[in-house]
């Protein structure tokens, strides 16, 4: 079989050129695609598919996922996948999260009698991002989290060499619970440390690595993460009393002087 396969592919004789000519024009073949008949056949299609996965959404995957929750609020949505949830633990969620997409949460119950994801109000988590729950996980209201971003608070293996030789779980000092405050914004493939604290505002660029606290309204990016820029808007400083006073008789002044100048001329 290989020695046709070969021949037909290479070889000059007829019937191997007319084998190949054949393949090329069905390869090339297409039909035309006249308006009339393929938007109508598209808009029923598209239709067919928006009904498909609102009933997968509402029927399957949202009860799927709130079967796992604790306890969660309004409006909590999901995509049209089934999150993927491994161990045991506590799921609470506020009003109006989205987790969009397909999501990995993963519960170690080995440090923890009930390890806690808590995910804030009005927060959207992007499709492929993996949460990893050793104790705490906490995200804040008003956050979005781009697609395939990792959140963990441990990295599941000791970073002590000779207990990961003998294939020992990290020690509890190196599980240490994440802290995303509220409306903080995480860009696509980045990734939290265990012990990580974002402030309030800030925004993690994608692609960085974050390994250690991120003050409020601060932009971090690389690896590992720095402070790039600040998103802080200071308001400017007040004037002292007196010299508000002034600029006030001063104005009154003007007016007054401008008044008299009219009246003279």
């Amino acid at each position: 079989m290989k020695n046709l396969y070969r021949f037909l592919a290479s070889s000059d004789h007829s019937v191997a050129r007319a084998v190949r000519d054949v393949r090329r024009q069905v390869r090339g073949f297409t039909l035309p695609a006249p308006r009339p008949i393929v938007v109508p056949m598209r808009m029923a299609f598209e239709a067919a598919r928006e009904v498909y996965y609102f009933g997968a959404r509402v029927l399957v995957c949202e009860p799927h996922f709130k079967s796992h929750c604790a306890r969660y609020g309004k409006g909590v949505r999901t995509g049209n996948f089934i999150h993927y949830i491994q161990g045991r633990g506590d799921i609470v969620l506020g009003d109006d999260v989205v987790l969009d997409g397909k999501i990995n949460i993963v519960f170690a119950a080995r440090f923890s009698d009930r390890p806690t994801l808590r995910i804030g109000d009005n927060t959207g988590i992007g499709h492929d991002c993996r949460i990893i729950v050793g104790k705490s996980v906490s995200i804040g209201k008003h956050c979005r989290i781009a697609g395939s971003v990792y959140i963990l608070d441990s990295s599941g293996h000791p970073s002590d060499p000779e207990a990961r030789k003998h294939g020992l779980p990290p020690a509890d000092t190196e599980v240490r619970p994440v802290v995303i405050e509220d409306n903080v914004w995480l860009g696509a493939r980045s990734m939290i440390f265990p012990g990580v604290t974002i402030g309030e505002g800030s925004v993690v660029s994608a692609g960085s690595i974050v390994m250690a606290d991120v003050p409020p309204y601060t932009v971090v990016a690389g690896n590992p993460a720095r402070r790039v820029a600040s998103l802080r808007t200071e308001p400017p400083p007040a004037e002292p009393e007196a010299i508000r006073a002034g600029a006030r008789g001063n104005v009154a002044d003007d007016a007054g002087r401008r008044s008299l100048e009219g009246r003279a001329s």
